[in-house]
């Protein structure tokens, strides 16, 4: 998907794209709809043709990239590193300053592809690691309840939760967050 307001520089781009063999599924004159045109066209590139980003263009990359992310290119005259900074920022996987050559398209293209994989295969990583670090800080907190309740060692805490997950098909974290929630309901 294209976004660029100035059709006279975003022909050339699109004859680039076709000629590199891409599909242009949508062609937006701003980036005012971007989040309804993604949803819309599930395109599997992004690429913006600006002269400077504006802020409301940041934002709109922005809420997409969190909503419905996938790689943005931006191209653009404006090489000031603070509107570098808050691209990156917002989520442009690619912020090519300068003109653009059509050899130049696919290997820019490939780049911002693999960067933004590598970007989403961290973020992955990164919330997987968050959410075992809080399920394993509520086995330890439903631990501590059942041996207080129950009068009985560490170990034996932890066999009763995982019994209990075994028992109910639930992971061990969500029965450790029931016994939490009903330990606060009861004192």
């Amino acid at each position: 998907m294209l976004v660029d307001e100035n059709s006279e520089r975003s022909a050339p781009l699109q004859r680039f794209l076709r000629d590199a063999g891409y599909e242009v599924v949508g062609h937006l004159s701003d980036s005012a709809d971007l989040n309804a045109a993604v949803a819309q066209l599930q395109p599997d590139v992004i690429i913006i043709d600006t002269d400077s980003p504006s802020r409301d263009t940041l934002e709109q990359i922005c809420v997409m990239s969190r909503d419905d992310p996938r790689p943005i290119l931006m191209f653009t005259h404006d090489g000031e590193t603070e509107k570098i900074r808050a691209a990156t920022k917002a989520g442009v996987s690619a912020y090519v300053v300068g003109g653009l050559e059509s050899g130049r398209l696919k290997p820019i293209m490939d780049a911002a592809m693999v960067r933004f994989e590598e970007y989403q295969a961290m973020r992955n990583a990164l919330e997987s690691t968050t959410t075992k670090l809080v399920e394993r800080k509520d086995v330890e907190r439903a631990k501590g309840i059942l041996m207080k309740q129950r009068g009985i060692d560490e170990e034996a805490a932890y066999q009763a939760l995982r019994k209990l997950a075994m028992e109910r098909g639930k992971k061990l974290g969500e029965i450790a967050r029931q016994v939490i929630q009903a330990a606060a309901l009861l004192s």
